[in-house]
């Protein structure tokens, strides 16, 4: 029973992520993502439901669009594929089974999703636009809202951590939105904060302050290997400009879910 739980949760991940790659596309350019039918960004023609199955309509049409034969890019295959993976693998993680659902494994199980779905929506936009969404961080403060409520009332959690990180929220969402308004650089180091404090809320201190550990040295690999690229091509790229480049949010984003995964399946299966 359980592997065909597992396999209904694959599918889902793959929905998802089919869902992701439309969501980053068209949230930053204001589109709808929930009425609006799908459609092929090159020839803009409607796509039906045998083009939108996710994995199986990349492999049986090629790699291309059904009607102008442009090439799909890859990464949606790729996502659909890793979507389903991490929601397998977090199902394994909290010990998800037919055998043991309960109100409180179920909750984990939604809240976690959702809240990764976040995640991969925050990454994949500031991936493409080095920006971060402020409708996509209201979802994500929404959903944490919605859980400690859950946390204080169903589990009787302490609530007074919970109610300085969103003090905290409130005030830096008020500094992004009049103080530093004009300032593009200062608005995305506001979403950055602003995303580490949903991350906070999730998964708790010890994990934020790994994913934290672990997107530094992301980060400095990152400059490290574009420093010796620029030395090698004699490149005149700036060291302003490879700060420029740099998409914090989407490393932090790909960190925490590795994180997550791995504290989680270590205290499961270790």
């Amino acid at each position: 029973m359980d592997i065909i739980l597992y396999i209904l949760l694959f599918c889902m991940g793959t929905v998802f992520g089919s869902f992701f790659t439309l969501a980053v596309s068209r949230i930053p350019i204001g589109q709808d993502i929930t009425h609006e039918r799908s459609y092929c960004p090159n020839c803009n023609h409607k796509l039906s439901f045998l083009d939108m199955i996710p994995i199986l309509s990349y492999i049986f049409l090629g790699g291309k669009c059904r009607y102008c034969k442009q090439k799909i890019r890859i990464r949606y295959l790729i996502l659909e594929v890793f979507s389903g993976i991490v929601f397998v693998l977090f199902a394994l993680s909290i010990k998800f089974s037919m055998y043991n659902l309960s109100v409180n494994n179920m909750a984990y199980l939604i809240f976690g999703l959702l809240y990764i779905s976040t995640l991969f929506i925050i990454a994949g936009i500031d991936k493409e636009q080095r920006k971060i969404e402020k409708p996509v961080l209201t979802y994500g403060i929404i959903i944490s809202i919605i859980y400690i409520a859950y946390l204080c009332i169903v589990e009787k959690a302490n609530i007074y951590r919970y109610v300085i990180y969103l003090v905290f929220y409130v005030l830096i969402l008020i500094l992004d939105t009049i103080s530093l308004k004009k300032y593009a650089k200062s608005k995305y180091i506001n979403g950055i904060l602003l995303m580490i404090i949903v991350i906070a809320i999730f998964t708790g201190e010890y994990v934020t302050i790994n994913t934290i550990a672990f997107t530094s040295l992301t980060v400095a690999i990152y400059i490290l290997l574009n420093k010796l690229k620029q030395r090698r091509n004699k490149s005149l790229k700036t060291d302003k400009q490879i700060w420029k480049d740099l998409k914090i949010g989407f490393y932090l984003s790909i960190t925490n879910v590795l994180t997550i995964l791995y504290v989680l399946l270590y205290n499961t299966f270790i």
